[in-house]
């Protein structure tokens, strides 16, 4: 930044349109409604893109989740202005979720038009950013072919790669915040490379107007400061619009004011993305004029600052005094260890004053040991803290000199969105201190797992990976996230998991969420289900009963639906499949303890296995006559029966008690006619079959 009356002449002039679009505004509106009607939310992904806005969001309560599936018991979900893709707002509903569909209404117009127009035999045509969540939401309603371009070049591109395409139905539409400059210029290829295409111009008006105000700012003004989040789509379109005409520079907030160059500018022109809160414009407005009064000053200051010491003149001792005098707290030094004490380390600064370091001034890494690592003679260079005359001594630091010359890495790592590597070393209230590089990182408690359900204290002393988000370069401070190294590594190895998946192939993977029909199991790429009926062998009131959220479980997979991205899984081995256990353990003839689990007029059934049940006919109960099976045995008995026949295909097994007893003699078959015996030839399938209706009916009352 320019020194001395740069700013004495400049002209601010910012732009009517800066600030929330309808859309934004709607959602945010929406935020402010449930919060204050005391409804606890969570966003599906950032409500928009500001990092200032998020934070402050955050401290009031909303929770952002990446998945449908991992909203928490009781919360709100809300959907946000870009929209998301259909399958998305299906599995909401498929879980119960309550949510609201804050979808701008100019990209819901999309999706509905690329649903009702596109189809399997047509190309849909969409200029915009193919990562951009509007522009993934919207293909998902594509019924065919659908291809993304970002400007004129790439359009050309396809074609040229694609020239069948010349022969297909084209449907063209725009991400609402798509260039409008750069939309003309593609509507004149495709009308010159294709026959009749179907043209929506569903570029939002607000992003046209602003563009276009921003366009003739940037015409007439020396420099443009764009306002907003650097993820914005709209912020970043813009940039380019003032960049084609003057110096433009993009912030996210005031400060980053402070380390701009503005020399020679006469004039200013401020502009702001959809996504950016008025109060960040009105503080960036501020700042400009705080920066202009500070460099009224700026002539004195730099008249006063020539006014030095001439050390040439003064004796030796005035000399020492003076040097010991402009030692301010940055000042730097090297210092030789002189002694290693409990709690501080003495070191020889070449003054007459003596140099210590208290333990907390070593370093920042809390597992470092002064006493381990250094010895009597060891150079370091330090910084003053604080002069005390009357005693004699200096305070000195190492840390804070080391956090000094990383610091410069810090704010290229910002910038470059580097990942870096820490150690958790503290937990603290709303996150986690990460030591990295000589500096300690903050990272939001929101930005510190993937997920919330997540526990914080699990982190400590863990090695992790993450990236700068915020730099505060007065107070030195750096905020970063883990959350967005874990969500691009996922997303590495979806695609790497779905260009390998198979039917058939086995996983091990974590239950990240249950519902009424099923569990969904993190697979390390993709989210499968699997079905309530796959999850065991015996009936199951609910997936719970069998699996619980974080466990570990091995799975197969069933069928796979790429375009859907949906993935089925089978859970229940075959080797533990109770009808292949009694085939292998129980053979006709076998002798078995049952728990007798109901009671019908004609018999019993039997529990031989877990799944396994057995009809014993009441003529196969006593060797007596008995009128009902409640004259012999009872519900929960346990009793000794022989299998005596097994039917696998209908699943059916029939047991007997009486063949067990000792024989009796046998009455007259007339006489046992004449007392109402049911016949011993009555069909035991027609048995088995009713007296499996009645016990299902009982189950399910």
């Amino acid at each position: 930044m320019a020194a001395g009356g740069v700013f004495e002449q400049m002209k601010i002039t910012l732009a009517k349109s800066a600030g929330f679009c309808f859309g934004v505004d709607r959602a945010v509106m929406k935020v402010y409604e449930l919060l204050d009607a005391g409804k606890k939310v969570c966003t599906l992904g950032p409500i928009i893109h500001n990092p200032q806005f998020i934070a402050y969001l955050e401290g009031r309560g909303v929770l952002m989740v990446e998945d449908p599936g991992d909203v928490p018991e009781g919360y709100v979900l809300l959907i946000r202005t870009h929209g998301v893709p259909e399958e998305v707002i299906e599995k909401a509903k498929s879980l119960g979720l309550d949510f609201c569909d804050m979808t701008c209404p100019f990209v819901r117009k999309i999706q509905k038009i690329v649903e009702k127009h596109s189809a399997k035999e047509n190309l849909v045509l969409l200029a915009g950013d193919e990562n951009h969540p509007e522009v993934v939401g919207i293909r998902s309603y594509c019924k065919g072919e659908s291809f993304v371009f970002n400007n004129a070049e790439e359009l050309r591109a396809f074609f040229e790669k694609n020239p069948e395409s010349k022969n297909k139905e084209v449907v063209l539409a725009a991400q609402t915040t798509f260039s409008v400059e750069e939309f003309e210029k593609c509507l004149k290829i495709v009308k010159m490379l294709y026959t009749n295409p179907q043209i929506f111009d569903t570029i939002c008006n607000a992003t046209a107007e602003r563009q276009e105000e921003a366009r003739l700012l940037s015409a007439t003004h020396d420099c443009m400061v764009v306002v907003g989040g650097r993820t914005s789509s709209n912020t970043d379109k813009l940039r380019g619009v003032c960049a084609r005409n003057c110096r433009t520079y993009l912030v996210e907030k005031a400060e980053e004011l402070l380390s701009l160059d503005f020399s020679g500018c006469g004039k200013v022109g401020i502009t702001a993305g959809a996504s950016t809160p008025d109060s960040i414009i009105k503080e960036v407005r501020n700042t400009m004029s705080d920066i202009i009064k500070e460099n009224e000053n700026a002539a004195v200051e730099e008249a006063a600052a020539e006014q030095e010491i001439n050390f040439d003149e003064l004796s030796f001792e005035e000399a020492l005094e003076e040097s010991l005098k402009s030692m301010t707290s940055d000042q730097k030094v090297k210092g030789t260890v002189v002694r290693i004490l409990p709690t501080e380390i003495q070191v020889d600064i070449g003054r007459k004053q003596t140099g210590y370091i208290p333990y907390d001034e070593y370093s920042a890494d809390p597992d470092a040991d002064p006493a381990a690592e250094l010895k009597v003679g060891d150079e370091l260079e330090l910084m003053i803290m604080k002069t005390n005359d009357m005693e004699g001594t200096v305070m000195l630091s190492k840390r804070r000199l080391d956090a000094s010359k990383y610091w410069d890495d810090i704010i290229t790592a910002e910038k470059e969105q580097t990942v870096l590597e820490g150690k958790v070393v503290e937990v603290i209230n709303k996150g986690v201190l990460v030591f990295s590089k000589g500096v300690r990182v903050f990272i939001p408690a929101s930005l510190a797992t993937a997920s919330r359900n997540e526990r914080l204290e699990d982190l400590l002393n863990q090695s992790v990976r993450f990236v700068i988000i915020d730099v505060d370069r007065k107070r030195r401070r750096a905020v970063g996230s883990i959350r967005a190294v874990l969500k691009t590594e996922r997303k590495e190895a979806e695609d790497k998991f779905w260009s390998s998946i198979e039917e058939g192939a086995k996983y091990t993977g974590k239950v990240v969420s249950l519902t009424d029909f099923g569990a969904f199991v993190d697979l390390g790429g993709a989210h499968g289900l699997v079905h309530r009926s796959e999850l065991s062998w015996k009936r199951i009131k609910h997936p719970s009963d069998i699996v619980s959220v974080g466990d570990e479980v091995e799975v197969f997979v069933k069928s796979v639906d790429r375009e859907k991205k949906k993935i089925s899984l089978g859970y229940k081995k075959t080797e533990d499949n109770p009808w292949e256990v009694l085939r292998r353990d129980y053979p006709v003839g076998s002798v078995v303890e049952v728990k007798i689990a109901g009671l019908t007029a004609f018999g019993a059934f039997g529990s031989i296995i877990p799944g396994v049940d057995g009809l014993i006919h009441i003529s196969q109960i006593s060797d007596k006559r008995i009128a009902q099976p409640q004259d012999a045995i009872s519900l929960g008995e346990t009793v000794k029966a022989k299998i005596i026949d097994i039917d696998f295909e209908k699943k059916r097994v029939s047991l007997s008690i009486k063949a067990l007893l000792e024989p009796e003699k046998a009455e007259e078959p007339a006489e046992a006619a004449e007392k109402g015996d049911e016949p011993v030839a009555v069909s035991i399938d027609e048995l088995l079959a009713k007296a499996e209706a009645e016990q299902a009916a009982e189950e399910d009352a």
